[in-house]
């Protein structure tokens, strides 16, 4: 009896086992790089999570040219991925081809929405987070006048605009914000140098917070605060540890956490084509407060912000989202 029940715990280990062996999970990143402190780096600490939970390494790609998504996206459905991610709105084309032709493959793109039943298409209400850290930027400026730097001028950054201007205005109606963005093609999530041209551009015309989307650029205009003596805001990641004592804060987007669902959920069964968009409500998006950024968020501050997100998540406060206009 004894030696039957070990030998059934012994059949069901190497069975769970087996199956962890098969399950082969990917992320195929995007332009910048892996490392780019920002969107990539949220979607590899993501990964590296489920990696050092499970046990189970993943297959990945850094995607450095546009022909590469494709290509990259399909190797590893050929290589027998069981879950694919996919990282940024610009991959959306590439997923709608390469799922089409791996209907068994699951998908999961970040970013962007595409409608097959083999993909899950995860969202966020950037603009949400992005009204938080203006609101903070209008109550840290003294000058009145804040700034904002996108990275590849798309929708998708607008969207992070808007909500920070509108979180800017809520405080301060008379509050003026310069808005560039750093190019139009896909180099500019990875332009550090003209990132922080353009910050100490507005710096030079006054404003004294100025809040980067522009992934890996967002690293020029974070220096060029700390140089300058003025204040920046990070994105994606909870940047604040970059440059403790000017780094106001960071708007956060969970993208760690739906890279790591993606694999945790279709390793366990339970993962669903169709579209995840992830807000305050669902703790998706949000602003960073922690020993690096402290002292520069006052108690009354994070009342007023705490305040105006719990009214955003009860649609006390609209906030426009750029893209649905």
């Amino acid at each position: 009896m004894k030696r039957t029940i070990l030998a059934a715990v012994a059949a069901t280990a190497i069975a769970t086992t087996a199956s962890a062996a098969d399950f082969k999970p990917a992320v195929v990143f995007d332009m910048g790089g892996k490392f780019d402190k920002s969107f990539n780096e949220a979607a590899y600490n993501g990964a590296e999570k489920f990696k050092k939970d499970t046990g189970i390494a993943y297959r990945e790609f850094e995607v450095t040219n546009v022909s590469q998504r494709e290509q990259a996206l399909r190797n590893m459905a050929r290589r027998g991925a069981g879950i694919v991610v996919a990282m940024g709105f610009a991959q959306a084309a590439a997923v709608e081809k390469v799922a089409k032709e791996y209907p068994d493959v699951k998908f999961t793109l970040i970013d962007m929405v595409v409608d097959l039943p083999n993909v899950q298409s995860v969202v966020f209400k950037e603009h949400e987070g992005s009204f938080l850290v203006g609101m903070a930027a209008a109550m840290a400026s003294k000058t009145g006048k804040v700034g904002f730097v996108g990275g590849m001028d798309i929708p998708l950054i607008r969207k992070f605009a808007l909500g920070y201007v509108e979180g800017a205005k809520y405080v301060n109606g008379n509050v003026e914000v310069f808005q560039n963005m750093t190019g139009t093609t896909p180099a500019a999530w990875n332009d550090p140098t003209k990132g922080g041209e353009l910050a100490r551009s507005q710096f030079d015309r006054g404003a004294d917070v100025v809040y980067a989307a522009a992934g890996g650029t967002g690293i020029g205009v974070y220096q060029a605060a700390k140089d300058s003596g003025k204040l920046a805001i990070g994105v994606d990641s909870n940047q604040n540890y970059l440059h403790p004592g000017t780094m106001l804060t960071s708007m956060i987007k969970r993208v760690d956490v739906a890279v790591y669902d993606a694999f945790k959920s279709a390793k366990d069964g339970t993962w669903k084509g169709g579209i995840k968009v992830l807000g305050l409500a669902e703790e998706g998006v949000g602003y960073s407060i922690d020993e690096h950024n402290r002292s520069l968020i006052s108690a009354d501050m994070e009342a007023k912000l705490e305040k105006a997100r719990s009214e955003i998540i009860a649609g006390k406060i609209k906030v426009t989202d750029y893209m649905m206009k």
